[in-house]
């Protein structure tokens, strides 16, 4: 058997190969760019060939470094997995969970104490992440998350196309407008029928992400003219229009889900019936190897009966 490399300049390259960049590979494994460099010329010597193309401003993988970057990052994972298999016999069950702070805050941990309950020997890691408030929908930065950051289940708005992951769907979304329960009610101008909203301040969530609704569009589809759908107020998160909300500064459109904790307590309402149909949807997603997880597996399947809770509930109501 020939004598493997050392497993460190085999990570320097897997990096280097992923990012096409010295300098990323440096920046992910907070090494110098200099220190990449050394390790990828210690490898390419101990192998006998080259692994890249250098360019004046870039870098190509040679054939050799295209046929074994696949089987190598499986390699990786791999290891990944056997580490995390020998920690599941040394500590505390655990679960890390990685999502957007809106929904952490507004879906998950009002009702995480259900899970808790049931399950008191798991102990749940939160993780509010920003980043997964993104235009680009694709597993390509999940990688990361996943394997830097430990992440065992990634909650995310998207279309659900994140190929390499087992994804669930958790529910489908809609768009509605969100106010205090004083401003369709009292007031000079109460909230009863959409044109109403031509007396109301508009409250915008301008964060840049795909399949984000907007005013216009919901009036279009309620089919209300004369109204700027640009006015207003606008906001860089949605945790700030929701509030605005609440605070009676105007009439907010946001996704239903992020809303109905507040809906809930009296603090928002919804004043027309209409609702928009957002394109893309929540989605759970984890790595295919952790299905051997337990506690992985029994968060999923809790969060999964609690939005098909949250369906039969939604449905019952607008029965009655």
């Amino acid at each position: 058997m020939a004598q493997l490399p050392p497993l460190n300049s085999l990570r320097v390259f897997e990096s280097a190969a992923r990012h096409l960049s010295f300098s990323k590979a440096a920046d992910e494994l907070f090494v110098t760019k200099a220190a990449v460099s050394h390790q990828i010329k210690a490898l390419e010597d101990h192998l006998g060939f080259p692994l890249f193309d250098r360019k004046n401003r870039a870098i190509e993988l040679t054939e050799a470094a295209k046929v074994a970057l696949p089987k190598l990052r499986e390699a990786f994972s791999t290891l990944s997995e056997a580490v995390q298999l020998m920690r599941r016999y040394t500590e505390h069950a655990s679960v890390n969970v990685c999502m957007a702070p809106s929904f952490a805050a507004k879906w998950l941990v009002p009702r995480l104490h259900r899970f808790s309950g049931t399950h008191p020997d798991i102990d749940m890691q939160i993780t509010g992440d920003d980043t997964l408030i993104s235009s680009r929908d694709s597993s390509s930065n999940m990688d990361d998350w996943f394997r830097n950051d430990k992440i065992d289940v990634i909650i995310r708005f998207g279309s659900g196309n994140y190929p390499g992951y087992r994804v669930d769907k958790l529910f489908d979304v809609s768009a509605v407008p969100l106010c205090s329960p004083k401003l369709k009610s009292e007031g000079e101008h109460p909230l009863k029928k959409p044109s109403d909203l031509q007396f109301h301040t508009l409250l915008h969530d301008d964060t840049g992400y795909t399949g984000r609704p907007s005013w216009a569009n919901w009036l279009e589809l309620a089919g209300v003219e004369g109204i700027d759908a640009k006015r207003g107020l606008h906001f860089n998160h949605v945790l700030l229009v929701l509030g605005g909300a609440i605070d009676e500064q105007g009439v907010g459109l946001s996704m239903e889900p992020l809303a109905q904790y507040d809906i809930d307590a009296g603090r928002l309402c919804i004043p027309f019936d209409l609702k928009m149909p957002l394109e893309n949807s929540y989605h759970v997603i984890r790595p295919e190897q952790e299905s051997g997880n337990e506690s992985v597996e029994a968060f999923v399947s809790w969060i999964l009966e609690e939005a098909k809770n949250d369906k039969t509930k939604s449905s019952d109501e607008a029965k009655s």
